[in-house]
């Protein structure tokens, strides 16, 4: 159950972006994309993998809002790339993002101090270059009243940041919502309330 621990807000990358480095011959391309569910992360991973596929590592993390999170070396010697890269994710602030570190190896190896630095240094850059927008989690939520509770459910849904209200007016008022998740239980109190007394008939939350 979302109770008022869980925060609503978020950040996540505003556009893609690329940075592109030499170190010691080895070229790296970090590039950094949205992406809001493993899916989209696969989907984005394939596209960029098919786009350098003659590299000679691609390793990548993304990290999604919901708290999954996954790192992959890619043939890399263990920890010295997936993780630097999440690490760098993480320390950014950012989630629903994927970094996508390709390298083309030019002769010379970094050994594993080397490798960290220039994984998880790249793709710390990128996402320097990628911006971002606050985002807002939210709970769906319908509610179902008469004409006369219009402007009480009106109030209360202002108060409470809801977004994308939609309204139907038939014989009933019904309106559906996304509700903020750090204010579900306070709006949950007061709907009881109202549906007890009998100002609404009826509500939904689907959590």
């Amino acid at each position: 159950m979302l109770g008022t621990n869980v925060s609503s807000g978020f950040r996540e990358p505003e556009k893609t972006s690329v940075y592109e480095e030499k170190i010691k011959r080895s070229i790296f391309i970090a590039e950094v994309s949205p992406c809001h569910n493993e899916d989209e992360a696969r989907e984005i991973l394939s596209f960029t993998v098919s786009k350098y596929r003659d590299a000679t590592h691609n390793c990548r993390a993304y990290l999604l809002s919901n708290g999954s999170e996954y790192s992959s070396d890619d043939g890399e010697p263990s920890g010295t790339a997936g993780k630097p890269i999440l690490n760098a994710i993480k320390r950014s602030g950012l989630v629903n993002v994927i970094v996508v570190v390709t390298r083309y190896f030019g002769g010379v190896k970094l050994g594993v101090r080397g490798l960290i630095d220039a994984y998880g240094g790249t793709a710390q850059k990128a996402l320097e270059l990628c911006g971002s927008v606050e985002r807002v989690m939210t709970s769906p939520l319908r509610i179902t009243m008469s004409y006369n509770a219009v402007g009480n459910i009106t109030r209360l849904l202002e108060t409470a940041g809801a977004l994308n209200l939609k309204w139907d007016y038939t014989e009933n008022v019904n309106v559906s919502c996304g509700l903020p998740v750090d204010e579900i239980e306070r709006v949950r109190g007061e709907l009881d309330e109202m549906k007890a007394r009998g100002v609404i008939e009826d509500w939904e939350f689907s959590e």
